[in-house]
């Protein structure tokens, strides 16, 4: 679906096609893409302030500016903005630690950054933690790459055995 105003744009050889059908130059659609994002970015910065613009740039790489929808026990918190971001990238979360993983989101939060559920889990009874019998009642966090991964190891000796060479002293 296109919408007016929409700066998605279709590249074809030296030219392309914008949403509303009109053919422009290569270079003034890089231009344009280019200022909407700078557009974007400035709006943003003076929406959330200079503090939280070097923080999402540290963190995120990007610049968001959006209804704040909850904390998870975790501390991370997790925001909205259904308006002015672009398709599928209007939720988002800021991750408590600073050396951040994806495993450190809920299940029930990660249905809904994927757009599995439609209402965050403080609003849906049914995707909370602990209701489900066979669910966890705490978060295990993923861990691999760090020192608590788990490492496989052998009870039995071993049938091979590494050859160790000998070197005789010279006459």
């Amino acid at each position: 679906m296109v919408l007016p105003g929409d700066s998605r744009q279709l590249q074809v050889v030296g030219t392309s096609l914008t949403a509303s059908g009109n053919a422009q130059s290569t270079s003034s659609v890089n231009l344009l893409s280019t200022m909407s994002t700078i557009l974007r970015t400035l709006r943003n910065l003076r929406r959330i302030g200079l503090k939280e613009y070097g923080h999402q740039m540290q963190y995120q790489g990007d610049t968001k500016a959006g209804t704040f929808i909850a904390k998870d026990r975790y501390g991370n918190k997790f925001y909205e903005n259904q308006e002015e971001e672009l398709p599928l990238r209007t939720r988002w979360v800021d991750y408590k630690e600073k050396q951040f993983d994806a495993a450190q989101v809920e299940p029930g939060w990660h249905a809904w950054l994927a757009y599995m559920i439609d209402k965050p889990p403080t609003q849906d009874p049914l995707v909370q933690t602990g209701v489900r019998a066979w669910e966890l009642p705490e978060h295990r966090p993923n861990l691999t790459q760090s020192r608590g991964a788990f490492k496989t190891y052998s009870t039995t000796k071993s049938k091979i055995n590494a050859w160790e060479p000998t070197a005789k002293p010279r006459e």
